[in-house]
């Protein structure tokens, strides 16, 4: 190592030595104070460590993917059990690339064509169904059960028609769906399953990570979401055919699988024939895809390799607040209608949904209204029914069975949070308000 090289390393320990005390000093979490700071529905929660990490990533100075997005996909394809994980810029394009990959030539005759019909939930986050309508199939809604939020397997066994060729559906709030029952479902009848995990990293089914049921899972790393690298998701599968597909439509849609700064892995760059192209055409510009650039930079696949370390500690919290929340509730349950795990699974919680009885004294909006007046967020449960969403007017899709609970949710439901940055204060302040609430406007209702 020369002087420089030396000096540099040195140089380097120094700023992230800083960098830590700076955390302490600048980014330190004051005391709760009940009514005035807030309790908010979700947030990124990081320490020294993440931001040391970020800040290792930035002097290297390599802005695309690296070394710190290599070691991030090979621990998460490690600990949600999937032979390949590749990471995108969003969770919205995590859906996008694994919706994507099932139109792929390679595929062949199974490859999803416009006009084929998916099954998916009537209720959830529009990026899971949207790639549907994007490549031209048509989106088939089913009803979602309550007090699970997710989608209802008869209903998805009753949608099933000749025209089906997939079923994409996401795990509500971090609660997995049966995907015992659905995986069923698609191996009788040959069917693509798409796990949409954004809200459900950790979550498992009899101690199988959710996403390795299906072909292909999605993750979302954005700040709201259980590990968060900014902007950011993942894409991953136990299918080799469908990972150089995934990896295709990420990378502009290129043949070529070189890792950025590298050519010729193949060893023919200049000896491959493919397409109309003339024999020895540069490899790296072959496309077999119609593709996009949705990578991240290395710097954000840092932040990400250091919250894997609080992982595990994470979805603790996240159980130990739901779990919290519904000792808490369980005097209300005259007025609420608590969530339930589904049977045979354990969640990795996202959010805590709430829906108010049809006899409640209130309405679901009076009540949201008095709890961000005292800074306590709530969320809707996303778009509520998709099939009554404005930009699904006009739109080719299919309903199958009655929305009666879809409608349910958009009338009654909304969840508030359980994320590692609420404390046993906060959870405390919540549970005060609500009860509060309930009881002065039972009090009004009786007079």
């Amino acid at each position: 190592m020369t002087d420089a090289s030396s000096q540099a390393e040195a140089l380097r320990a120094q700023i992230l030595d800083l960098v830590g005390e700076y955390h302490r000093l600048a980014h330190g979490a004051g005391a709760f104070v009940p009514g005035e700071t807030p309790a908010p529905v979700s947030g990124r929660v990081y320490d020294a460590r993440d931001m040391r990490t970020l800040v290792d990533s930035a002097l290297d100075f390599w802005l695309t993917t690296g070394r710190f997005n290599a070691a991030f996909e090979a621990r998460l394809a490690a600990y949600v059990g999937a032979r390949k994980a590749l990471t995108v810029n969003s969770g919205s394009s995590a859906n996008l690339v694994a919706f994507a990959a099932l139109t792929s030539p390679v595929l062949r005759d199974r490859a999803l064509k416009p006009g084929d019909e998916v099954i998916t939930c009537a209720t959830g986050f529009p990026t899971t169904v949207n790639p549907i309508l994007l490549f031209g199939m048509v989106p088939v809604f089913v009803d979602v059960d309550i007090p699970t939020y997710n989608i209802d397997v008869a209903a998805v066994e009753a949608a099933i028609t000749p025209k089906t060729k997939a079923i994409m559906v996401a795990h509500t709030l971090g609660n997995p769906f049966d995907a015992r029952a659905i995986k069923a479902l698609c191996e009788r009848h040959n069917l693509w399953l798409v796990e949409d995990c954004c809200d459900a990293l950790g979550a498992t089914i009899e101690g199988r990570h959710v996403g390795s049921f299906g072909d292909i899972g999605t993750l979302s790393f954005y700040p709201a979401h259980h590990i968060t690298m900014g902007e950011g998701g993942a894409v991953f599968t136990s299918n080799n055919h469908l990972a150089k597909a995934m990896e295709s439509f990420r990378d502009w849609g290129r043949d070529c699988y070189c890792e950025p700064g590298r050519d010729n892995s193949c060893n023919k760059r200049f000896g491959w024939r493919l397409g109309d192209l003339p024999k020895g055409y540069d490899h790296k510009y072959v496309y077999s895809h119609l593709g996009f650039n949705l990578k991240i930079t290395d710097m954000q696949a840092a932040v990400g390799l250091a919250q894997m370390d609080h992982l595990d500690g994470f979805i603790a919290a996240r159980r130990r607040n739901f779990d919290a929340l519904t000792a808490g509730l369980a005097g209300l349950d005259d007025v609420f209608i608590l969530p339930e795990a589904t049977r045979g699974t354990e969640p990795s919680w996202f959010g805590y949904p709430l829906t108010l009885r049809a006899d409640a004294p209130f309405t679901r909006d009076e009540l949201v209204i008095h709890l961000n007046a005292r800074k306590i967020g709530t969320r809707l449960l996303f778009g509520g029914n998709l099939v009554r969403q404005p930009y699904m007017k006009g739109r080719d899709f299919r309903v199958s069975g009655a929305l009666t609970n879809a409608d349910v949710v958009v009338d009654r439901t909304f969840w508030i949070g359980v994320y590692p940055g609420l404390g046993e204060p906060h959870i405390d302040y919540m549970l005060e308000t609500i009860a509060d609430f309930c009881g002065r406007a039972s009090l009004k209702a009786a007079e």
